[in-house]
């Protein structure tokens, strides 16, 4: 895995979740609010901009680019095959690429 594949990953993963919301605790209290077919889309996409700023500010706090929490630190991620996937700027390029400038 690189840092391409794996902001692809988690960007399907939060991509998932939004698809299958109605399965879990969250996409009951939806359905309890009665929103119209538009209020719900404006929900949901309130959902996806806030999950995507998370994912974001995470992947790029991996990369030693922003603070997780109050604190800023590297870390080193590493593939399968030992090759580091963070740290050196790539996973903040690729998450910025996916998740800001290309989001579908």
């Amino acid at each position: 895995m690189d840092a391409k594949t794996l902001v692809a990953h988690c960007k399907l993963d939060k991509d998932r979740y939004l698809e299958h919301l109605d399965q879990c605790q969250v996409g009951a209290r939806l359905r309890a609010m009665n929103l119209t077919t538009e209020q719900r889309h404006e929900v949901l996409a309130l959902l996806d901009g806030a999950l995507t700023d998370q994912l974001y500010g995470l992947l790029l706090g991996l990369d030693g680019a922003a603070c997780i929490g109050d604190e800023q630190h590297d870390f080193r991620l590493l593939n399968e095959d030992g090759d580091a996937i963070s740290g050196n700027g790539e996973l903040e390029a690729e998450a910025y690429a996916q998740l800001i400038e290309n989001p579908r």
